[in-house]
């Protein structure tokens, strides 16, 4: 009987494990975990609903939400995509339903779906989970993998790396002879101290285009005010696909924010339209722009050097242009990052170059495996990082069950 230790209790760890004994019920196959618990991130995903995956459909498109990953992953994602996950977990009694921004989460709403779900399968295909077991060494002799733990030592035939971000394992592998790309943090808020978002905790735009100053950096998409500066799927993305960038500046950048995603000229028309059409209101207090909260418009108002009491006919064009480039061209200095634990994910890993991605496994050492966010993959939010965990864990348990 083939044995299979997989390092790592979380998401990949598990699907790899359970589909493996699925294809070949003959494995013996044991998952090892530091911790005291397992699907940890799964439990607080989403906030604690668990977002399984992004509903996109189209393997050229999923992969241009990979600021890492986007090449190797196309392949991949012709075997195992978004549908298969879908109709993976339906078989299991576990439905998922897509959400008006194309994320998708169990039918029932909770992360303990995904985790009950996973621990079923375990339990009904005698699969062993230890945990509090974390590992302290592992090495190839001659055709099997010996790998200590505090507690004991394990011999197999496959060892399957899933630890997440785990420094210690990446340590030990690259003791292997295995590159690893230093990591960074890739989904964070830009901390910003700025008169103009004071106290507007929880104000929001529907579709901003935000840009990092000096860069090609870009990204559109909703965009919320924190206590910290500034969020949203926009932010986030960004933060993502400038990981690198941002680290190297130290995290001290101006940021760009257009909040209508609309051209100056045009949002420029506007403001001279409503003059003509409103001159006798108020400016602070009659807006055209309805996706514009009325606190957030009397603050560009303001920090447009139009008086409070000021009408729209009283404006002159100096006055209009400054408004029309504080809606279209605002410059905030970003100082610092904030991270948040339930979303925490870095860039770096494994580097790509040395895994075959038809197997998920190693070009350096047979029958060693890696799977999820101990590679150099990482995506925006929205279920994609989970997408790539399931991919992955299926290929490389495909992979050791046809062995």
């Amino acid at each position: 009987m083939k044995k299979v230790i997989i390092i790592g209790g979380g998401a990949a760890g598990f699907f790899t494990a359970i589909n493996a004994k699925e294809q070949n019920p003959d494995l013996d196959i044991t998952i090892l975990e530091k911790g005291k618990d397992v699907l940890q991130k799964v439990k607080i995903s989403g906030g604690g609903r668990c977002n399984v995956t992004h509903a996109c459909f189209e393997p050229k498109e999923l992969v241009k939400f990979y600021p890492r990953g986007e090449k190797e992953l196309l392949g991949p994602f012709h075997q195992f995509m978004t549908g298969d996950t879908f109709e993976w977990f339906d078989d299991r009694g576990v439905p998922l339903k897509i959400e008006d921004d194309n994320r998708v989460f169990p039918e029932a709403n909770t992360s303990q779906a995904i985790i009950d779900c996973f621990q079923k399968a375990v339990d009904k295909l005698n699969i062993k989970v230890l945990t509090n077991c974390g590992v302290t060494s592992f090495y190839q002799q001659d055709e099997t993998w010996i790998i200590n733990t505090k507690k004991e030592k394990f011999i197999a035939d496959k060892l399957v790396i899933a630890a997440g971000s785990s420094k210690k394992i990446w340590e030990m592998t690259n003791e292997l002879g295995h590159s690893i790309i230093e990591t960074v943090p890739s989904l964070f808020t830009f901390n910003i101290k700025d008169k103009r978002l004071t106290d507007l905790l929880g104000t929001s735009v529907p579709n901003a285009t935000v840009k990092i100053v000096n860069t090609k950096l870009e990204a559109s998409g909703p965009l919320l005010i924190t206590h910290w500066g500034m969020s949203g799927p926009a932010v986030l993305k960004l933060s993502a696909f400038g990981a690198r960038i941002l680290a190297d500046k130290n995290y001290q950048y101006n940021v760009e924010v257009n909040w209508l995603s609309r051209p100056t000229d045009k949002i420029l028309n506007v403001l001279l339209n409503l003059k003509k059409k409103e001159p006798r209101k108020t400016v602070v207090l009659k807006s055209p722009f309805a996706e514009i909260s009325k606190r957030l418009w009397e603050r560009f108002v303001i920090h447009s050097d139009i008086r409070q009491n000021q009408n729209w006919a009283d404006l002159n064009n100096n006055q209009l242009e400054k408004l029309a480039n504080q809606l279209t061209k605002g410059v905030f200095n970003a100082n610092g990052r904030t991270t948040f634990k339930d979303e925490f994910v870095t860039a770096g890993g494994i580097d790509l170059k040395e895994i075959n991605f038809k197997r998920f496994e190693s070009k350096l050492h047979k029958n060693l495996f890696f799977v999820g966010e101990i590679l150099n993959i990482d995506a925006v939010t929205g279920g994609f990082n989970f997408q790539n965990a399931w991919t992955g864990g299926f290929i490389c348990a495909k992979s050791i069950a046809e062995d």
